[in-house]
């Protein structure tokens, strides 16, 4: 698209398509600029009177609600805003939509959010808006956070841990556990959920023994999360797969997040919920910054896994990502970039720079969690 197409599609969606001099979309994309204008027409259509879009929010006049059926509701448009808007475009019409439009209360009313269905919608949702959340509605937000990672958990990980483990040990006699090399504290630590109160008695679910007695040497699985808005759905479901591998006996996670910055939260792996409240959705990217972190982390390359969940759109040079790839990929780890991580896994990335990076070795493609189970478990067995 040119710049003079840019431009008088910027007018166009500044002067909506209820404008008396209306003018045509042009160029190749047009239905992401129908798209756009869908989203803005959802929140100005509202307006009755002068439309806010350029203003600073400070009008007085009344509004009323628009007539017009709409096919979204709020947490769509407010995921779709993130996805097609610039992140400052994306605020400035968020703040519309709250201090003209009134629509709060998701964000100011407790009582209304905990009403809310936890589901994957409103999760996205929540993790778009958690930059304007304080107080107890934050806190009804992590909880939702928590409810909606626990449920995913559990629809997955057993098939996650039968696909791993089934594989591994069709190949390999399972490992013998002793009592001697019973390790206590880890045993603790992971049951001290299932403490019973009542009978004041720790139920052990699972017990967990010294590395000693493995069979199977250890493998560090390195998953790197981009915080791109666009890939919000991947970043869920990759914060539950990292829980799910971390209680494998024999796989020690390393988790982080970036975006131009990197953010380690190894730490808190065993919880999804915090991982995701740590996100921080839009800005730049820096791929090249992540990996080159990620390779610091390589201790044993044979027995090392780097997953990158990312759409591949680079912010800084490909250079150093290229290069950094490739000296993984040499080292004998096994390096994957996951541009879908979800249920669906329909990936929307650069193809060019993903033909790039699957030309030298690594493995480039959407997967759902089960089949990312699935290669996990091939690559354990090897």
């Amino acid at each position: 698209m040119n710049t003079a197409e840019q431009s008088l599609n910027r007018w166009r969606l500044v002067l909506g398509r209820q404008s008396d001099r209306s003018i045509p979309f042009s160029g190749s994309d047009l239905h992401t600029m129908e798209s756009m204008e869908d989203l803005l027409e959802y929140l100005y259509g509202r307006a009755g009177g002068e439309d806010v879009r350029g203003g600073d929010g400070s009008s007085g006049s009344s509004r009323e609600g628009g007539t017009g059926d709409s096919v979204l509701n709020t947490a769509e448009w407010i995921t779709r805003v993130r996805e097609l808007f610039p992140k400052q475009t994306a605020e400035v019409l968020e703040k519309h939509a709250l201090e003209e439009f009134h629509m709060t209360e998701l964000l100011a009313d407790k009582a209304v959010l905990e009403k809310m269905m936890p589901d994957m919608s409103l999760l996205k949702m929540v993790l778009q808006l958690r930059h304007l959340m304080q107080g107890e509605v934050l806190e009804t937000a992590k909880r939702i956070a928590a409810q909606v990672a626990e449920d995913i958990r559990k629809k997955l990980e057993n098939d996650i841990r039968r696909s791993i483990l089934g594989r591994i040990d069709r190949s390999r006699s399972s490992p013998v556990h002793s009592a001697r090399n019973l390790d206590m504290k880890k045993t603790i630590r992971r049951n001290l959920k299932h403490y019973d109160p009542e009978t004041q008695q720790l139920v052990l679910q699972e017990v967990y023994f010294s590395a000693r007695v493995r069979r199977y040497s250890t493998w560090r699985v390195i998953i790197a999360i981009d915080e791109s808005g666009s890939m919000t759905g991947s970043i869920i479901h990759a914060a539950v797969m990292a829980q799910i591998l971390a209680k494998l006996p024999f796989a020690d996670v390393k988790l982080v997040i970036f975006d131009t910055n990197i953010v380690d939260l190894s730490g808190q792996v065993e919880n999804p919920a915090e991982v995701l409240m740590s996100v921080q959705l839009g800005g730049g990217t820096d791929i090249g910054k992540a990996l080159a972190y990620c390779s610091g982390l390589i201790e044993t390359p044979a027995k090392t896994c780097v997953l990158c969940v990312t759409d591949l759109y680079e912010g800084a040079p490909e250079q150093r990502l290229l290069q950094t790839a490739q000296g993984i990929v040499g080292s004998g780890a096994k390096l994957s970039f996951l541009t879908a991580l979800d249920m669906q896994a329909n990936p929307a990335y650069d193809r060019v720079l993903g033909q790039k990076l699957a030309d030298m070795g690594a493995f480039v493609g959407a997967l759902t969690p089960e089949q990312l189970g699935d290669y996990i478990g091939r690559i354990f067995s090897q």
